[in-house]
C-alpha cells in the first residue's frame, strides 16, 4: 500500500513556519486553511501537531449538532487534550455559549507554544450564527496575545473564504491557506510508479490521499480499478460519491448541471439541454447562476476560454477533480453493477471508457505542466505564463495546446501545440494538421511562434523533428512536479 503520509512538504514548512513566529514573538497566530473534501486536510494538520510536539487541541465539529451539543463536545475534548495541566481545570459549559468555551480553551493554554485546531468551521457556523463573532471577541481578547496557532479548517470553499472576508468579524485575523491534491509527483512516489501509469493513476485517484491509501504499491490504475471492481465500498468509489452527496445532498437544478458536464457536455447551450426538463432546455437566466455557483463557489467546475490575442467564445465546462469526473463518466455505473454482483461487467464499462476518458482528461494536466515548466524556464518561450487552448465557434479547428503572455485575451502568442494520447505515434499528417490549425489562431505567427507536441507514444519516423520545438511524453510531463 502507498505510505501513510505522502507529499505536503511545503504546506508542513508553511505550518512550522508559523509556529515558529509563535514561539519568537510570544504572540498567536490564526491560519484558516481551506480546500476541498477528501484532500487531506484534518491528516495534514494532524501530521503537523505529531511532528510539532507540541501540547494540541483538536476539534472536529459534528454536522447538525446543536450549540449545545458542540459546545459540550469542544469542552470534552479540550478536557482531553494535551493543553490543560490539569483536567479538572477545564470548566464546565452546558450553555451551548461558545464565548464561555473559549473562555474555558483561555483558561488552560499553557504558558510555552500551543497548536489549537477546528475542523470543519462552516458547520460551526452553520449551527450557531453568533459563532464567528464569538471567534473573533476571544481572539482580540483571550487568545492573540497567547502563544498560540490557531488553525481554523474548512471544505465549504466558499463559507471559509466568507469567514475571512472584509465584512465579516474575523476579517485581517488570519493568513489564508488552500490545500490542493497531492501532486503527480506524490502520486508517483507514493505508489512506486512513473511515466504512464503515474499520470493514470493520478488521474483516476485525482491526488485523493484516501484513495492513495489503499492502493497496492507498483499496481497501475486498470489493475488497480480491476481488483476495485469487486468491491462497490472500495474508496474509488466511496469518496467521489460521499463528496457528490455532501456537496449536492438533492437532486436539484446544480446536481443536474454538474451530472451533465460530467457526463461530457461542455457548451453552455449542451449544458442546458442535457440538464433541462420536457419544458425544453434549461433557460439562460437559470442556467448562468448555476454555473456561476459551480465555478465560483463550490469549485467543482472549471471553465476554460479559447487563448489569443482575440476574446474568443464559446467557454467550456469541465469537473475540476479528475476522480469526481471519472465517477460521474464511468466508476459511478461501474459501482452500480458491483453492487449488482457483477464485478466483471463493471470493469468491462471501466475498460470500454478509459482510453477516451483520460484523452480528453489528460489535458489540463499537460496544460498546468507546461505552465510549471515555463516558470522554471524549461521551455524556450520565456514570455509564457499561461498555457491554454483555443477553438473557434465551430470546433474546427480545436488546438490543444497555446502558450500565451497572459489568459485568455494575450498581447502575444508563443507557441501552438497538440496533445496525442491515444494509441499510436505522433505523426507527419497530425503534424500537417497542428500546422494548419495553428495558423488560424489569432496572434499566432508561423514565422516567430513554435510548435509543440505532447504524445504518449512519441514521435513517427515521418515527421521531420526540426519543424518541432518541444517535444514531451510522459516522463517530461511528469517531470514538471519534480
Amino acid at each position: 500500500m502507498a505510505d501513510d503520509f505522502v507529499g505536503r512538504k511545503t504546506e508542513l514548512r508553511l505550518l512550522s513556519k508559523r509556529l515558529e513566529r509563535v514561539t519568537q514573538s510570544g504572540s498567536g497566530v490564526a491560519v484558516a486553511l481551506r480546500g476541498r473534501r477528501q484532500v487531506g486536510k484534518s491528516r495534514l494538520v494532524q501530521e503537523f501537531c505529531d511532528r510539532a510536539q507540541r501540547p494540541h487541541l483538536f476539534h472536529t465539529a459534528v454536522k447538525g449538532a446543536s450549540p449545545v451539543e458542540a459546545v459540550e463536545a469542544f469542552c470534552r475534548e479540550l478536557r482531553d487534550s494535551s493543553l490543560p495541566a490539569d483536567r479538572e481545570l477545564v470548566a464546565q459549559v452546558t450553555s451551548g455559549s461558545w464565548p464561555d468555551a473559549f473562555r474555558a480553551l483561555a483558561a488552560v493554554l499553557p504558558e510555552s507554544p500551543s497548536v489549537v485546531v477546528l475542523d470543519e468551521v462552516p458547520w460551526l457556523t452553520e449551527q450557531d450564527e453568533m459563532f464567528d463573532g464569538a471567534l473573533q471577541a476571544a481572539w482580540d481578547r483571550l487568545l492573540r496575545d497567547r502563544p498560540v496557532l490557531l488553525l481554523l479548517l474548512g471544505s465549504d470553499l466558499h463559507m471559509m473564504e466568507r469567514l475571512t472576508a472584509y465584512d465579516r468579524p474575523f476579517f485581517g485575523r488570519a493568513d489564508n491557506m488552500i490545500l490542493g491534491p497531492l501532486t503527480p509527483a506524490d502520486t508517483a512516489q507514493a505508489l512506486g510508479l512513473d511515466g504512464v501509469d503515474a499520470l493514470d493513476a493520478h488521474l483516476v485517484c485525482g491526488g485523493l490521499p484516501g484513495i492513495l491509501r489503499g492502493w497496492p504499491h507498483g499496481t497501475p490504475a486498470l489493475p488497480f480499478m480491476e481488483r476495485e471492481c469487486e468491491d462497490p465500498a472500495s474508496p474509488l468509489f466511496s469518496i467521489p460519491e460521499s463528496t457528490l452527496l455532501a456537496e449536492f445532498p438533492g437532486p436539484d437544478q446544480a446536481r443536474r448541471v454538474l451530472e451533465a458536464i460530467g457526463s461530457g457536455d461542455r457548451t453552455q447551450a449542451n449544458i442546458a439541454a442535457s440538464a433541462g426538463g420536457r419544458q425544453g432546455p434549461l433557460a439562460s437566466g437559470s442556467l448562468s447562476p448555476l454555473l456561476r455557483r459551480l465555478t465560483e463557489e463550490k469549485r467543482v467546475v472549471a471553465v476554460d476560454e479559447p487563448c489569443a490575442t482575440k476574446p474568443g467564445k464559446p467557454a467550456l465546462y469541465r469537473i475540476a477533480d479528475s476522480n469526481l469526473r471519472f465517477y460521474l463518466a464511468a466508476l459511478r455505473t461501474a459501482q452500480d453493477q458491483a453492487r449488482r454482483g457483477r464485478p466483471q461487467t463493471a470493469l468491462a464499462t471501466v475498460a470500454r471508457r478509459w482510453s477516451s476518458w483520460r484523452g480528453r482528461a489528460v489535458e489540463p494536466l499537460v496544460r498546468e505542466a507546461m505552465e510549471l515548466a515555463a516558470a522554471a524556464g524549461d521551455l524556450p518561450w520565456s514570455q509564457v505564463t499561461a498555457v491554454g487552448g483555443w477553438w473557434n465557434r465551430q470546433f474546427d479547428p480545436e488546438v490543444d495546446l497555446v502558450g500565451v503572455d497572459r489568459a485568455p485575451v494575450a498581447r502575444e502568442v508563443a507557441f501552438a501545440g497538440s496533445i496525442k494520447w491515444l494509441s499510436g505515434p505522433f505523426e507527419n499528417r497530425d503534424l500537417s494538421a497542428l500546422v494548419t490549425s495553428a495558423a488560424q489562431i489569432p496572434g499566432f505567427d508561423p514565422a516567430s511562434a513554435g510548435l509543440a507536441v505532447v504524445s504518449l507514444s512519441g514521435l513517427a519516423p515521418d515527421v521531420e523533428r526540426t519543424r518541432v520545438q518541444v517535444v514531451w511524453g510522459p516522463n517530461e510531463v511528469l517531470g514538471a512536479w519534480q
